[in-house]
């Protein structure tokens, strides 16, 4: 089986006009292969990006689909690992994302966007107490994800790669989503005022995310801002999110804005 790199660039080489001999030359592979490549194109796209690392090819490419991978990496930094996966001898990660079973529809869409992420391969689902995790196994989980690494996120740095920011900046809503899919939430906030001589509650609905890291509390910030959608920023002072970072979106317009890619968890 030969990386698909591979059978792009040979059947490149031979639509330049050079020989089935100087192709297999250059490539390695045998003349009866290079036939077969050249004259059945569909086999080409069949074994395109079914579970090649992209970041591994000799001139790395972004993963495809870049909304899908957005999403996913919002979903990885707020409640997802990558652990090894069996033998660590097997050199396979698990890519893990813990999803509340309040939520049967994020599960589901989750599960969609390891699918397009990583075609061709199975994802599977472990129960736990009032959760679900949804996981993919693959050798190259670090690759697309190099914010992995050992202990918790928020005890060690959590930065964007160059490629990283510009995939995202093409996909912005789509990152938020998986943010606020993950650690985040849409409520209603009621307040008190002493108004007129007597209390009187209001309420309005608003977004909060809330995380360790103040890393990964930039990353959204930067893309919110990116979106012009204003954010407040806060520490939790009450149990058990104490010491944790809040963000806020509670402007109308601005809710109104991330109701359009967000809106509430299902």
């Amino acid at each position: 089986m030969y990386a698909s790199h591979v059978r792009r660039s040979a059947v490149s080489m031979l639509d330049s006009g050079l020989s089935y001999s100087e192709v297999c030359r250059r490539t390695g592979v045998n003349r009866s292969t290079l036939r077969t490549w050249n004259r059945n194109r569909s086999l080409l796209e069949k074994y395109r990006d079914t579970g090649d690392c992209p970041r591994c090819e000799p001139v790395p490419r972004p993963p495809v689909p870049g909304a899908a991978y957005s999403y996913l990496l919002g979903l990885y930094l707020g409640d997802g690992a990558i652990t090894p996966s069996g033998d660590r001898s097997r050199g396979v990660w698990r890519l893990r994302i813990a999803c509340s079973d309040c939520w049967p529809g994020l599960i589901r869409e989750c599960e969609n966007a390891i699918s397009q992420v990583l075609p061709g391969h199975s994802v599977g689902r472990t129960g736990s107490t009032g959760c679900t995790e949804v996981y993919g196994d693959w050798k190259h989980w670090p690759c697309l994800f190099p914010q992995a690494g050992p202990g918790k996120k928020h005890e060690r740095p959590i930065l964007w790669e160059a490629w990283q920011r510009t995939l995202v900046g093409k996909h912005p809503e789509m990152f938020v989503r998986g943010l606020f899919h993950s650690d985040g939430c849409r409520t209603e906030n009621k307040v008190r005022r002493w108004v007129g001589g007597e209390w009187k509650e209001y309420s309005y609905p608003r977004y909060q995310f809330c995380n360790a890291s103040g890393d990964i509390v930039a990353l959204l910030t930067e893309i919110l801002d990116l979106l012009e959608i204003p954010w407040k920023r806060h520490v939790s002072p009450r149990p058990p999110r104490q010491d944790k970072i809040v963000v806020s979106v509670s402007k109308r317009a601005a809710v109104a804005r991330m109701d359009e890619f967000v809106g509430p968890k299902y």
